[in-house]
Formats: structure tokens, C-alpha cells, sequence
């Protein structure tokens, strides 16, 4: 099981801006990958990797992504933008099996669900997700496939309001579980790629006992 310590940032406002976000966690120089390939039938691996921080308020995230398909066609909250270039974070704050999963597509559009397991995992109202700061590299406006080697970010502010199913508040000291995962359901090569180890037999992310730690120090 993988185990990560995540550093806590300070910045002069209370919400600094994204962009500044951006550039702190660039300079962090503390990259994870997310590079393990779980599926035999499931052989493609973009580059992707990401770093993250918290303040007093928020968890603080950026990916980075090299890809040889992009595609970001969902616009809505709660699209299915898994079939899109998604990167995920699944997350449990607390040891009741109850976890968030958090999805972005390219121009950063949000399906945001929570549950203890795929068979009952409910979507959160969209007033929530709004609620998550993000900006990409991409802009917001929608891309249909293009082939190449297609790089692109993503960095978010998720505030701890967001995990309304608990009471979230200092987390120095504090420990999660999580898992970061890249996938592309629908692209001319789908794939699945994870943090952590999965020890499914096919694809699937929702499956909280293979979550790794997050150490908030």
C-alpha cells in the first residue's frame, strides 16, 4: 500500500487564486505518478502525474498528463466523464467505508458521487460541484478526439465543505485513504491507470480496500 505525506501550503489569502495554486504545486518538486497498470487486456500508458497540498480550507490538487488521444466532450455536471480524459480522486476521509469520488475531464467538467461501493454510489447535487475551484490548461470549451501527443493540466481547489457527508476540518495529523486514477473509457485506446494497485480482475476504481493513504502533515 502506497503512502503519502501531504504537505500543508500557506498562502496570503484565505482562498489565493488558482493560478497561484498552480504555481506552488509546480514548485513543490514532490511528483507522484500514477503509472500502474492493473489489466492485462489494458496496456496503454499515458504520462500522468500529480501533486498536492492543503491549506485551512481546501485540498489542493494538479494533475499533469501527456496523452497520445484527448477528448473532453461532457459539459454538464454529473456527465459521465469517464469516457472523456478523466482523472480521478477517490477519496475516504474517515473510517466509515465512505468515500467521494471526484472526476475531471479536460475542460473540467465534474461527476461527483459518494458511497461505499459502486452499487451505491449516489451523484451529488450539482450546487456542490460548484462549489470545487478548477481550471485547466484546455479552457472550457468542448474537443472532440484528437490524435497527437496532447499535453494538458489540471488543478482544482476542493473545499472541505465538499465532504458534507463529515465533519472536515483541521486535517493536520489527520489520515485518508485514497486512490488517484487516469482513465479514457471511450478513446480509440482506452485505458485504465492507478496510484495504487488494484487487484480487481477487470476495471474498477470503486473498490475502497485497495485505497492508499494520505498522511496530512
Amino acid at each position: 500500500m502506497k503512502v503519502l505525506e501531504v504537505e500543508k501550503l500557506e498562502f496570503t489569502g484565505e482562498f489565493p487564486d488558482l493560478e497561484e495554486i498552480s504555481v506552488r504545486l509546480d514548485k513543490l518538486n514532490k511528483r507522484e505518478y500514477i503509472d500502474f497498470l492493473n489489466w492485462k487486456d489494458y496496456n496503454y500508458k499515458p504520462e500522468v502525474s500529480f501533486a498536492i497540498g492543503y491549506t485551512d480550507r481546501e485540498i489542493l490538487l494538479k494533475y499533469y498528463i501527456t496523452e497520445k488521444y484527448f477528448k473532453a466532450e461532457k459539459t454538464e455536471p454529473n456527465q459521465m466523464v469517464c469516457e472523456d480524459s478523466c482523472v480521478e480522486f477517490f477519496v475516504s476521509p474517515a473510517e466509515d467505508g465512505i468515500y467521494y469520488n471526484f472526476e475531471f475531464n479536460g475542460i473540467g467538467t465534474c461527476l461527483l458521487g459518494t458511497g461505499t461501493g459502486r452499487e451505491n454510489s449516489t451523484r451529488v447535487d450539482p450546487g456542490i460541484i460548484s462549489k470545487i475551484r478548477r481550471k485547466t490548461s484546455c479552457g472550457n470549451k468542448p474537443v472532440s478526439e484528437q490524435k497527437g501527443d496532447f499535453s494538458w493540466t489540471i488543478t482544482m481547489a476542493i473545499p472541505f465543505g465538499v465532504f458534507f457527508r463529515h465533519e472536515v476540518k483541521d486535517l493536520k495529523g489527520k489520515i485518508f485513504r485514497a486512490n488517484f486514477y487516469k482513465c479514457g473509457d471511450m478513446l480509440t485506446i482506452p485505458h485504465y491507470v492507478t496510484w495504487n494497485p488494484v487487484g480487481t480482475s477487470n476495471p474498477d476504481y470503486h473498490r475502497p480496500e485497495y485505497f492508499g493513504l494520505l498522511k496530512f502533515v
